[in-house]
């Protein structure tokens, strides 16, 4: 795979399950790189645009770039990146919590066991089932499932609302993609979930600086920090070679956590020859009963440049964006690397066949600050002329792990995945979009179509999108 990347070696060994954070190193490469001069951040800016993986040291510099004639320059490169590599689609999910039940104790979440206030549920089958035509009848095809960490979640109860998921079609509705954001499982148990047919797993390490990362998580079984940081090691050999890492950013220094992802993506290329299929970086916000120190707040001129940079870091990475964040800090970062966003977003249990418009903290574990339906983040994305995706054709095709970079690097992921996008937003603009949607969304597509120079592949693509409106459904490249 030397045709998409070098891992560079850094102080400690990339080994398989075991840790590779340093933070004397991490620490050291911020510091060698401030006040960087410009000539050099243009430098590593074009090394990006040529579509190279940055390294620690070269992404510290962009860190360090603190003027704001650079930070636009890095966030225009990062929109030029974004439109090479990914083109216009925006991929769509929706988040599903099955349970919050948890015994773990950290003091930035509202799952937390010594939150008292918090209102405790798990779904039956059955209502999971009634969630799941909730937000299928909106039109979501691809859902992540959500779990607190807790003896009753483990793997066999997630295989097994996996495969109930998968298994609930109303209408033309059905789930094409699951994946999952649980505690970190040992290598049998991820090999049950596999067997259940998930796409991602997600671990979100939360914080890589150990002090900070002991302080936060005051007990329970995620306090081990070596336990969760090589959980997605674990994954891979369960069989899940589709991984997503994330930050909790607000913790600790978000420039520290910026280089700590970048970290974690050198180790997955080491160890394993593919780095994360997503990267999250979701900033703190307010939960029922936290208690954490605001001193590492991030604010929005640092979030919407972060994002740049890591768009600039890992050109073939997928960047995660959720409705943590409002809804204009959304669409500015949309432009500079993001490539998935939730959309319809209800994270109260049971939330969703409720239909309950005013949050409840003690039910959930956030605040939620994008509140916009399905169709309303739809029909932005569609008039700002970005293609809002619910394809899951890869995970068919499998083409995943290895295989997906081996599609990536040349330029497929636009090739296949726009006139993908295309095909699932005419079928949602078909089943649910009202008449002013419908109308904005063919217009686009007509427009994208007219940029096809590739006349065999056109007229294929136009009988697919026929077909659709003829009825056929879950038409892919």
């Amino acid at each position: 795979m030397s045709i998409i990347y070098t891992p560079q070696q850094y102080k400690l060994a990339d080994k398989a399950q075991e840790n590779f954070i340093d933070a004397d190193e991490i620490h050291q490469i911020l510091e060698a790189a401030k006040s960087p001069h410009a000539d050099d951040v243009r430098r590593i800016i074009s090394k990006s645009l040529n579509k190279e993986r940055l390294s620690l040291q070269e992404t510290a510099v962009l860190l360090n770039a603190d003027s704001p004639e650079l930070i636009q320059e890095i966030k225009d490169a990062a929109k030029e990146l974004k439109e090479r590599v990914y083109g216009k689609r925006i991929v769509l999910f929706a988040p599903l919590y099955v349970g919050n039940l948890c015994i773990n104790n950290c003091t930035y979440c509202g799952f937390r066991n010594e939150n008292k206030d918090q209102k405790r549920t798990t779904l039956t089958l059955d209502d999971l089932k009634l969630e799941v035509k909730a937000l299928e009848d909106a039109g979501h095809k691809r859902l992540i499932l959500v779990y607190g960490e807790h003896p009753k979640y483990d793997a066999n109860f997630i295989a097994e609302t996996v495969k109930t998921v998968y298994g609930v079609k109303h209408k033309n509705g059905e789930i094409r993609r699951l994946n999952i954001n649980a505690a970190p499982l040992d290598v049998e148990g991820f090999k049950t979930v596999a067997d259940a047919g998930i796409g991602t797993y997600q671990i979100f390490q939360e914080t890589y600086h150990r002090e900070t990362y002991d302080k936060v998580h005051k007990s329970g079984p995620k306090k081990d920090y070596d336990w969760r940081v090589t959980g997605l090691d674990r994954a891979m050999a369960g069989g899940i070679d589709d991984l997503g890492i994330g930050a909790l950013l607000g913790l600790y220094d978000w420039r520290f956590e910026i280089l700590g992802l970048l970290r974690h993506v050198n180790h997955l290329e080491s160890v394993f020859n593919i780095g994360p299929h997503t990267i999250s970086f979701p900033r703190l916000q307010d939960a029922s009963g936290i208690d954490v120190d605001s001193k590492w707040k991030v604010s929005d001129a640092d979030f919407t440049r972060l994002v740049a940079i890591l768009r600039l870091a890992v050109p073939y990475t997928g960047l995660i964006l959720t409705a943590r964040e409002p809804a204009e800090i959304r669409d500015e970062v949309l432009q500079y690397g993001v490539s998935q966003i939730d959309g319809g977003t209800n994270i109260e249990l049971k939330g969703y066949s409720a239909d309950e418009e005013e949050q409840n903290l003690d039910k959930e574990q956030f605040v939620i600050s994008d509140n916009r339906s399905l169709n309303e983040v739809m029909d932005e994305l569609v008039q700002k002329g970005f293609i809002p995706s619910f394809c899951t054709a890869c995970y068919r095709k499998d083409r995943t792990g290895e295989h997906f970079m081996e599609f990536s690097v040349p330029g497929f992921i636009k090739s296949f995945c726009q006139p993908n996008a295309m095909l699932t937003l005419a079928e949602y603009l078909e089943d649910y979009a009202p008449q002013s949607t419908k109308e904005k969304g063919y217009k686009l597509i007509e427009e994208e179509l007219a940029n096809y120079e590739d006349e065999r592949f056109k007229s294929r693509l136009l009988q697919r999108l026929e077909n659709i409106k003829s009825g056929t459904r879950d038409l892919y490249f």
